[in-house]
């Protein structure tokens, strides 16, 4: 591990401060994720910024009636959230399918926000990694692929955005509160994350020494007609090959509102708006969730080992949407697929 100095941050000013005077500088709360990287020497931060005792560990009503997730709330203390559970339960049931309990009653919604792939040949300093070495080649093109990514790619990264509560905010259309040097901004959560490009190792549009404050959650709500279903190769404590976030208003059995994210597939959460336009106004069936899967899996594409992934995101995106209409989400609970 690279030595590096300290600071526990008094205020929010004095944590954006800190982080200005050093690119090389991470915040770090729960650290579930940037522990992990630095004792790997994947990481190599020279000076961490301590933000746990900043105030933004509450859960508040939103102005416009939705609410504002504080980024030092964690995994546990959201997904239990009446509030959450009562209007934004496809929210809790991501973050259930996640981690496990004991990473859940430290991990920050900040945090989950900012993990960074868990892509074999990022995790292994002596395999080439455009993410973590720039211009050192991709080891999964042409390597072990079976994890990596359908949708998005490029041919510098073929990595995967690895988590679930980001599947559901962007399928909830959340926006991302920040403040940094230059002041404070909201960032559409469409918008936060970034496809791989020419610059993989450029995971987010945050710019340097921005800090996560808050996430807000919308009004409205999907407390019925919704689904989180996770597929992986062991019932717990694994991350998702394929992970479907589905909600709909169903209005005289026809589709008024979707919403469909998929996890497990690109470099970001994938929300494609025109598959879920392509539902408005359709009964909830069969054949017209296979219509919304084709949608939004045109132009995915394998890269050997996990061609299978194609065929496995169609069925899990029309047995969420099933699921989702039938009011019967997936449980987190049994694991077992409804």
């Amino acid at each position: 591990m690279t030595p590096f100095t300290y600071t526990r941050a008094r205020d929010i000013e004095e944590a954006v401060r800190a982080a200005s005077k050093d690119s090389r500088s991470k915040y770090i709360a729960g650290g579930t994720n940037l522990l992990d990287l630095m004792k790997e020497n994947v990481e190599r931060p020279t000076h961490l910024i301590d933000i746990t005792h900043l105030p933004l560990k509450a859960i508040v009503k939103a102005e416009d009636g939705g609410l504002l997730l504080g980024a030092l709330t964690t995994n546990s203390q959201i997904a239990y959230d009446e509030r959450v559970l009562q209007h934004y339960p496809l929210l809790a049931s991501a973050i259930r399918a996640g981690a496990s309990p004991q990473l859940r009653n430290a991990a920050t919604t900040g945090g989950n926000l900012l993990q960074r792939t868990r892509c074999y040949y990022f995790y292994d300093t002596a395999m080439p990694c455009n993410k973590r070495r720039p211009g050192s080649g991709c080891g999964a093109i042409g390597g072990t692929n079976r994890i990596h990514a359908i949708l998005g790619t490029s041919d510098h990264c073929i990595a995967t955005n690895p988590s679930d509560m980001c599947v559901a905010l962007a399928a909830l259309g959340a926006i991302v509160h920040v403040i940094g040097p230059d002041g404070k901004r909201k960032i559409a959560f469409a918008d936060f994350h970034r496809l791989p490009g020419e610059h993989p190792e450029v995971d987010t549009t945050l710019k340097s020494g921005e800090l996560v404050t808050s996430v807000e959650l919308p009004a409205g709500s999907f407390s019925t007609n919704y689904s989180y279903l996770k597929l992986r190769d062991r019932l717990s404590y694994a991350f998702a090959l394929v992970s479907v976030a589905a909600a709909l208003r169903i209005e005289e059995d026809a589709i008024t509102t979707a919403r469909l994210a998929l996890g497990g597939v690109a470099h970001k959460p994938w929300r494609d708006t025109a598959a879920e336009e392509c539902l408005k106004g359709k009964r909830p069936c069969h054949q017209a969730f296979g219509e919304a899967a084709d949608l939004i899996l045109n132009g995915a594409d394998g890269h050997g080992d996990n061609d299978f992934k194609v065929f496995l995101a169609r069925s899990a995106i029309i047995r969420a949407l099933e699921q989702a209409a039938a009011g019967t989400p997936q449980s987190q609970i049994d694991k077992k697929i409804a």
